[in-house]
């Protein structure tokens, strides 16, 4: 890892960071000289630091604070290793990190290393996921308090303020910004690929391509949605993934897509058809079951529940369907090697980690109990008398608390944090305007 740095002798000083329950990234400023020690020792943090709410303030009564006495966990570098932060002015490397116990185990409470447990469930079946998501964000103009509008192109000096689905004349009026995007995510190793302006105004997707390593995956989002909001302050405006800014249009997804190989390396959802095999089914039953209590995951933030509603392109039941965006679940269409499941509950504003290890966690689920599936559905999904996915905050926490499926896939100490997190954000956020609601959210997830 040393190697990047010495490529980068302009590079003075690091950011070492790690992500909370959140998905906020938390961390610390140092200067490069001391970048042995921290490669060899890693850092430490207390515990409660990846287990903070939105506002990055201890949880009450949590039993990591003051029960315990505060005690540090240790962090170390991930896999990944050193990149630069291009929307800094002054040359700066990141190194992410995770946590683990002084004695070398992983910490429970880590978003990152509960992924990481998933994975270890794969590669003892004998299976590997192969993961990619599809991130949205706005592009918002928030120079004016209480007002969210889309910010001028830098091209032209013009707001586009309608809807452009599809349009390369939205792409290019910020041709600079995106420019700079792809550059950057040349430079820190994430794999974008097509960009597309979405239906709402000032609204873009950028698809990350597949990745046969998930905890890759999720990286690649995280480090992705701080690159999107980090350079969009450099042109002055916001890149906010909030699951829903805007009132009357639709909100912000995150839509994961994933397949599943033997150890042969050959995709098990694959029977050389267009349904596509029975083991396929069995990863859509895990999903479908899960989905209720995994919600919290999926919506984790009071604003994200105005984006589940009917008819806005974000499902609020737990069907599944061959090629329709109306359903939780989608399978595309696509050649039978290329047969994948489409996961589409997600908003922007997740933690990747949690959102992987859940749709990963339930699927294998699925596989592993054989599950059997429903029939598919047809037509609009929002006619058709589904399960319903939680229609509040309070309900989905209550609903994460106490799912069976979710207790199968996460350990037990991140539930209970991260219920006590949520319970203390849903009191305090009920003491907020729509106006600091908006100003709370609209960067920092």
């Amino acid at each position: 890892m040393m190697d990047w740095l010495r490529e980068h002798p302009e590079v003075k000083t690091i950011r070492v960071a790690a992500a909370d329950l959140n998905g906020v990234a938390r961390g610390k400023r140092i200067p490069a000289r001391f970048a042995d020690k921290l490669l060899t020792e890693g850092t430490k943090f207390p515990y409660s630091v990846l287990n903070m709410d939105i506002w990055g303030e201890d949880v009450e009564n949590s039993p990591l604070v003051f029960e315990a006495g505060d005690p540090d966990g240790l962090l170390m570098p991930t896999e990944r290793g050193f990149m630069p932060m291009p929307w800094l002015d002054a040359p700066t490397g990141l190194l992410p990190l995770w946590m683990f116990h002084p004695d070398g185990r992983p910490y429970d409470g880590d978003p990152r290393q509960a992924l990481a447990r998933v994975v270890e469930r794969y590669k003892a079946a004998g299976l590997t996921a192969v993961v990619a998501t599809e991130l949205e964000f706005f592009l918002i103009d928030d120079s004016k308090a209480g007002l969210l509008q889309v910010p001028p192109s830098p091209r032209s000096g013009k707001r586009r303020t309608g809807a452009e689905t599809l349009s390369l004349r939205a792409l290019d009026a910020f041709d600079k910004f995106f420019t700079d995007l792809y550059d950057s995510c040349e430079a820190m190793d994430i794999p974008a690929d097509t960009a597309i302006s979405e239906a709402a105004p000032g609204q873009f997707e950028i698809n990350l391509m597949h990745q046969p390593d998930p905890l890759k995956a999720a990286d690649d989002a995280w480090l992705f949605k701080l690159l999107v909001k980090g350079l969009a302050r450099r042109y002055g405006f916001a890149g906010s993934f909030m699951a829903k800014p805007y009132e009357l249009f639709n909100g912000n997804g995150m839509h994961m897509h994933f397949s599943v190989l033997d150890q042969n390396g050959d995709n098990i959802f694959d029977d050389g058809t267009d349904a596509g095999s029975e083991r396929l089914r069995h990863a859509v039953a895990g999903c479908l079951r899960a989905m209720p209590g995994s919600t919290l995951l999926f919506a984790p933030h009071e604003n994200s529940y105005d984006r589940l509603v009917p008819n806005a392109h974000a499902p609020t039941g737990t069907g599944w369907a061959y090629e329709n965006r109306t359903s939780a679940i989608r399978i595309p269409s696509s050649g039978p090697k290329a047969r994948r499941i489409e996961h589409r509950t997600a908003g922007g504003d997740v933690n990747p980690y949690l959102t992987t290890a859940a749709i990963l966690g339930a699927a294998l689920n699925g596989l592993q109990d054989r599950l059997d599936c429903p029939p598919p559905i047809s037509g609009n999904a929002y006619d058709h008398a589904l399960d319903q996915l939680p229609a509040s905050w309070g309900a989905a926490i209550d609903a994460f608390e106490r799912c069976p499926e979710i207790k199968r896939i996460l350990p037990q100490h991140l539930i209970d944090n991260l219920v006590m997190t949520k319970r203390q954000e849903l009191h305090y956020m009920a003491e907020l305007s729509d106006e600091e609601t908006v100003e709370l959210y609209l960067d920092t997830v």
